[in-house]
């Protein structure tokens, strides 16, 4: 380590192959805590490269707890984080709209690191118990239509490093790895991103696979659709700037999407709205999201009958029904 972290003092950059050794290094654990924190750190000062990225992504996904289920025609939604808005889950909330809508969801998601409130702690706040068994997986597929991929009991990288990420709170490269490294290997992405340079690093970068993807950033900082500002998509086959109008909703005030200040606040008002009593602000947030997850799969609706078909996810009870069936399966 200590000869990578003097070429990268150095400014220079990893190869492909270098960033990918160390990954590995850190999953199995041939670092002290000091010398990995200092790793960590050094993305803190610059941004990543695609190659450095890319290496880091073939080494989570090679060394990952693999978990195909009978069908890869399902999609995952999430956010880098590190947007630092305090937003309740709108990400998460989403999978439930989209899964409602019939679009099949399977979700990775992790702790929050750097927010109050991350996707792994508001499922396990609510009811949904953490598990890697396949089976009990599919099964939640099978009858809710979403399952909960918790990263640590997939990632070895992700639970070795996970201590040291907590004590220094705050973003790292590991929340730019969650949203590729899906263990199951869905064959759509809905992924925000806080700003324009990641968006263009992980377009370039899923331009080499086979996901169908949509990359959102809204232009004021958040890594999902907020409605509070024009947003942008890019896919692998077009960028489109798009406004609160073309769901054809006013634009919202960041208050109206605020997520509480502790896990406990954020659980509550995960089942309020989706159990259909969130305000109109919290369930346009939600369905706009919704909205891109469901077009991503289903690209012959429009962005507008998309929206449409998660409001009526939401205000049917289907989205919550999906929540009654996960935590029973």
């Amino acid at each position: 380590m200590k000869e990578i972290l003097n070429q990268l003092f150095e400014n220079k950059t990893l190869s492909k192959e270098q960033a990918k050794e160390v990954l590995v290094n850190i999953a199995t654990e041939k670092y002290n805590h000091s010398q990995v924190a200092a790793f960590l750190s050094i993305y803190l000062m610059r941004f990543i490269t695609v190659h450095e990225l890319s290496g880091f992504r073939e080494a989570m996904l090679e060394l990952c707890l693999k978990t195909e289920f009978d069908s890869n025609e399902t999609i995952d939604i999430v956010g880098t984080g590190g947007d630092g808005k305090d937003t309740f889950n709108i990400s998460t909330l989403a999978c439930f709209v989209t899964a409602g809508a019939g679009v099949k969801v399977t979700k990775h998601g992790n702790y929050g690191v750097s927010s109050v409130s991350g996707s792994s702690n508001v499922l396990e706040a609510i009811g949904y118990k953490f598990t890697n068994d396949k089976s009990i997986l599919q099964k939640q597929l099978n009858e809710a239509g979403v399952c909960f991929l918790h990263a640590p009991l997939f990632h070895p990288a992700m639970k070795s490093v996970a201590p040291i990420r907590k004590e220094l709170g705050i973003k790292t490269f590991f929340n730019m790895l969650g949203p590729i490294v899906n263990p199951c290997f869905p064959k759509y992405q809905l992924l925000g991103v806080y700003n324009m340079e990641m968006a263009r690093l992980y377009n370039y970068l899923l331009q080499d696979t086979n996901l169908n993807y949509s990359i959102i950033h809204s232009f004021d900082g958040y890594d999902e659709i907020s409605l509070t500002s024009d947003f942008k998509i890019i896919s692998q086959t077009k960028e489109q700037v798009l406004q609160p109008s073309d769901f054809n909703v006013e634009k919202l005030d960041q208050q109206d999407l605020y997520g509480g200040k502790t896990i406990e606040e954020a659980a509550k008002l995960f089942i309020k709205i989706i159990s259909g009593e969130g305000t109109p602000a919290q369930n346009k947030a939600v369905c706009a999201n919704a909205a891109i997850a469901i077009n991503c799969v289903e690209p012959n609706l429009s962005i507008l009958e998309s929206f449409d078909k998660a409001i009526e996810s939401l205000t049917s009870k289907k989205a919550f029904n999906v929540y009654k069936k996960l935590i029973a399966a």
